[in-house]
């Protein structure tokens, strides 16, 4: 009789999983002790953790992996060239959160448009405004939003209905009028009230946005980053702030996390932080990840092409 394929998962997701996993022999840890010590052994691990080094410790571990699953979007703190040259495959949790990230990622813009983060601090001040703080009108506006993949389009779609015109940025232009390439938005950025970052964090993307890039936007405009905050030369950003070079940067991500109590961003002028809340702030992630998982699953038996499956060379 044929070993049962020998699978690491945590606990958690376990009462949406188990039920499919018949033909596996699990081990369902509850702690990164117990995932260490299975690792080594495991052919389908999921070893997702708030401790990112700890996790990449784990995976290094696990030498005889053919596929690794995440609930992460973003792969950049994998051991990477480990798993290529395994010939793991790793899927990873691309669209997971793109609609409420998305969501996320509007509030931001809402917010600084109206600038709620004034009217609050007022009102637990117990002040009663008599002027709006913030004035600037949604409709009619203009939006960039670099990076166009899931999150990207969601942010689109939910734009749309604020009637926003968007353009985006694709690795290549479609011939839409309204996707345009890589090479093509920096000569553009003065046209925009509003430019999202919702790109992956790689090599080519680090500090995408500098003070080449803050001086090129409009004086009043926005930046909102959802993405990653390596893709942003903050320290460049905060001068552009103290400048008022920009209207301003409404930023869920930061470089590095936590923000340190003592970085200049915290209170830099017309900038609005986060904490990198937006990908937890939904109730259905990891029914939707167990729900891809079982999907991936089957085809991982059946041989088949797999669902979000990460590019090593694009490193995401």
């Amino acid at each position: 009789m044929t070993a049962k394929p020998k699978a690491a998962m945590a606990s958690l997701v376990r009462p949406m999983i188990e039920p499919h996993c018949g033909d596996l022999d699990v081990t369902w840890f509850t702690s990164t002790e117990e995932a260490m010590e299975v690792a080594p052994h495991a052919e389908i691990g999921w070893f997702d953790m708030y401790d990112k080094d700890k996790m990449a410790a784990i995976i290094s571990a696990a030498t005889n992996l053919k596929w690794l699953n995440s609930i992460y979007a973003g792969v950049e703190h994998f051991p990477l060239e480990q798993l290529k040259s395994q010939g793991t495959i790793l899927t990873n949790g691309a669209g997971l959160n793109s609609a409420p990230i998305a969501e996320f990622a509007i509030m931001l813009m809402l917010s600084a448009a109206k600038r709620s983060d004034v009217i609050f601090d007022n009102q637990r001040q117990h002040n009663w405004l008599e002027t709006a703080p913030g004035t600037v009108e949604i409709d009619g506006s203009k939006a960039l939003i670099i990076g166009y993949g899931g999150i990207g389009q969601q942010i689109a779609k939910k734009l749309s209905g604020f009637d926003v015109d968007v353009t985006a940025v694709r690795r290549t232009a479609t011939g839409d009028s309204h996707v345009i390439g890589l090479d093509d938005w920096r000569d553009r950025l003065g046209e925009f009230d509003w430019v999202f970052v919702s790109a992956p964090a790689t090599r080519d993307t680090r500090h995408m946005f500098g003070a080449d890039e803050f001086a090129a936007m409009k004086s009043s405009a926005w930046l909102v980053n959802v993405a990653r905050g390596s893709l942003v030369d903050q320290e460049a950003l905060v001068k552009a702030l103290n400048d008022k070079a920009i209207g301003g940067a409404a930023l869920d991500v930061a470089d590095p996390e936590p923000l340190p109590a003592d970085h200049p961003l915290w209170d830099a002028p017309n900038c609005l932080i986060s904490m990198h809340l937006s990908g937890v702030a939904q109730t259905r992630m990891f029914q939707r990840a167990a729900a891809r998982f079982v999907e991936n699953l089957k085809r991982y038996r059946g041989g088949e092409e797999m669902i979000a499956v990460a590019d090593f060379d694009r490193g995401y």
